[in-house]
């Protein structure tokens, strides 16, 4: 693998001095980074199963996203690989008596996803069950060990497959959308594909969960399959298990997200939005499983919750709460409003987390500024990592990285994380890359930043300061925080963008006519109007599935009604003008700054045109710009061909402007032909 990696690095013709050492991340390392996905703890404590994500091998496999591989591993750290190689397994559950785990995948014999499941002393996997002429998307098992509850897509009818065949595919846009519906089933073995019929339930059924006892059941319904009613009308409601009727159901407003019975039924945890013009499921409510009466459990909390997990023997809640840059692991008590940290925030970034019968073990996800996502097991108050997906890793020098926050111009406080540049010398002034992440509605986290899209750690090895941006309309500050942004576009939340790079400057650290800014999504949008408004602060910008043009982004995205109730607060028909001049392209003709500008060819969210607006409108007025679109790839990249494709892109833009100081833009051409030859070459 590594005579591979790096015969591929000369044909690409990337490596330098820093490329060759052993010791710091290159472009080549990156698309080997292997990642924990889901963990779930044995009902002993005992054991963690988890998955692991595994980058296809570059030029070798098939196209496609990584593999999914099925571990499990014991409170030691000691590690059993159960279902490895090119495999796709997903949604791991243990079964109540810690005798199986139960997973999705679809195996070269299966036309559709099936649910499986292997003993947990391992050995060979068996099929227990898969519906007839579609997959399952997701199941919950029933406590009691008899049942399942099943969601899926109906199967398509034969009659439409044969007209499809002879070019009847005439597509009606957002209607016609058939809904994922609901199965119970008993969970025994079955050879023959299943036809079971679908819960009565209105709408479009998107997520389940049974009660610890397994008579009731939590169903999340949207009024139709479109993505803007999954984030805008959704809605919890409980289920008589036994008469299959809906008996409560929750008023919640705005976005929404997990829900979860209580250990012993009598209460709700659901993850929401503060109301419909809050961007984020941050808001953690306490449900009355019999009424419906809901509450907010942790008023006007100054962060946002992320996930959380019942105790299985009494009435406290398990929690992940991310503040700032950091996150901690909580504990509240349903009658209080008061909650204990029992990881600090500073420890790790945390997600996923899974709780044994007894209380007494807590499993968890984390990343650190030194790897990514690990097992994590928490006992008492001590945590311990037991997994390591990249042994490698641990022989890699890492630059400094640092949380840091300040006063934006008109006083409201801003920040985000810092990577140094590798062997950081005081005094000396360095290239920047801003990485601005998409949202608004999100953050980063203090934890590992490298991924193919984001320099990171590999950016900071080739001797660039490389900045995170938490500007306003950030979540990780409250909700007051996350709306700072709303209707207004383009304004202060990218006025913010130049007070940092103005503060890194100030502090002695970047070279200010060597800045790049580069993002995706709406941190696309950022990258573009750095390239264009605000051209005289970036040297360089590369723009990912980027929004130009708000007037057509409204009408070519599958998110409208979200877009106008957190985003916008206006329709691009009230004015016109502003929304104009809050677009990228009005101010093209200024731009001083080369742009590349990347985007998945079936992006959904973000419409390739708007990548090739831009484009057209710079091309024409004689600007440096260069567009590369990624068939097959949506609003982002997901396949490592196209991940490892975009990573060489990327840097060497920025190279090319902020390192080697050119004027022309860098040639297009990347020599993949050479490097198949070379990896097969390796493989003899």
């Amino acid at each position: 693998m590594k005579l591979i990696k790096s015969t591929i690095a000369l044909a690409v013709g990337l490596v330098t001095s820093s490329a060759l050492a052993n010791d710091t991340i290159t472009i080549e390392d990156i698309p080997k980074i292997q990642s924990v996905g889901q963990t779930a703890v044995d009902p002993e404590g005992e054991l963690v199963a988890f998955t692991r994500s595994v980058p296809r091998e570059l030029y070798i496999d098939a196209n496609g996203t990584n593999y999914s591989e099925l571990y499990v591993v014991d409170d030691k750290g000691v590690e059993r690989p159960f279902i490895t190689g090119k495999v796709s397994v997903r949604s791991i559950q243990w079964s109540a008596d810690g005798d199986f785990i139960y997973f999705l995948t679809k195996k070269k014999t299966d036309k559709f996803t099936s649910l499986y499941r292997i003993a947990a002393n391992g050995g060979e996997s068996q099929k227990v069950l898969s519906l007839n002429g579609t997959s399952i998307s997701s199941y919950k098992l029933n406590p009691n060990g008899k049942q399942v509850a099943i969601l899926a897509m109906p199967a398509k009818d034969k009659t439409e497959k044969e007209l499809k065949k002879l070019g009847f595919m005439a597509e009606v846009y957002e209607l016609g959308l058939k809904n994922k519906q609901l199965h119970l089933v008993d969970l025994v073995q079955s050879e023959k594909a299943l036809k079971p019929a679908a819960v009565e339930i209105e709408g479009y059924v998107s997520d389940i969960n049974f009660s610890d006892e397994g008579d009731k059941l939590l169903v999340k319904t949207q009024p139709t399959a479109l993505i803007d009613d999954k984030y805008m009308k959704s809605q919890w409601h409980v289920m008589d298990v036994a008469s299959q009727k809906i008996t409560t159901s929750f008023k919640t407003e705005g976005k929404l997200g997990a829900a979860e019975f209580s250990y012993e039924g009598d209460y709700v945890a659901i993850l929401g939005a503060e109301d419909k013009h809050d961007p984020a499921t941050g808001r953690l409510y306490l449900g009355n499983a019999k009424t419906g009466e809901i509450e907010e459990w942790i008023p006007n909390f100054m962060g946002h919750i992320g996930d959380f997990e019942w105790a299985n023997r009494r009435n406290t809640l398990n929690f992940v709460a991310n503040v700032g840059a950091e996150s901690f692991v909580g504990q509240i008590k349903v009658g209080s409003n008061k909650y204990k940290k029992i990881v600090k925030e500073g420890k790790l970034i945390a997600s996923n987390l899974s709780v044994s019968d007894s209380d007494k073990t807590i499993v968890l996800r984390g990343n650190t500024d030194t790897h990514p996502n690990e097992v994590f097991m928490l006992r008492g108050k001590k945590t311990k990592r037991l997994s390591d997906s990249n042994d490698w890793l641990n022989d890699k020098r890492f630059a400094k990285q640092e949380n840091i926050s300040f006063k934006a111009r008109d006083g409201v406080e801003i920040g985000g994380v810092l990577i140094y540049p590798l062997d950081y010398q005081e005094g000396k002034r360095y290239p920047l890359i801003m990485a601005v992440h998409g949202g608004p509605e999100s953050h980063d986290k203090d934890g590992w930043l490298t991924s193919y899209s984001d320099p990171g750690q590999m950016g900071a090895a080739r001797g660039y300061a490389v900045f995170y941006p938490n500007y306003r309309g950030s979540t990780g500050k409250g909700v007051d925080y996350s709306k700072l942004g709303q209707g207004d576009y383009a304004g202060k939340e990218f006025d913010d963008l130049v007070d940092m790079k103005n503060h890194l400057v100030e502090m002695g650290l970047v070279d200010s006519k060597r800045v790049g800014i580069t993002g995706g999504s709406y941190g696309g949008y950022a990258s573009a109007w750095g390239a264009t408004k605000l051209t005289e602060h970036f040297a360089a910008s590369v723009m990912f599935v980027g929004v130009t043009n708000q007037l057509s982004k409204f009408g070519t995205t599958d998110i409208s009604n979200e877009m106008y109730l957190v985003h916008a607060r206006s329709y691009p028909w009230e004015k016109w003008q502003w929304y104009l001049e809050r677009s990228p392209i009005y101010w093209a003709g200024q731009s001083e700054t080369p742009l590349l500008i990347m985007h998945g060819k079936d992006d959904p969210r973000v419409h390739p045109a708007q990548s090739m607006e831009l484009y057209r409108y710079m091309k024409v007025q004689g600007k440096d710009v260069r567009l590369i679109y990624y068939p097959g790839e949506g609003h982002g990249n997901r396949k490592v061909a196209a991940q490892y494709d975009y990573s060489i892109r990327l840097m060497r833009w920025m190279d090319n402007y902020l390192i080697d100081g050119k004027k022309t833009m860098p040639t297009y051409e990347i020599d993949h032909a050479a490097n198949l030859k070379a990896a097969k070459e390796a493989k003899k």
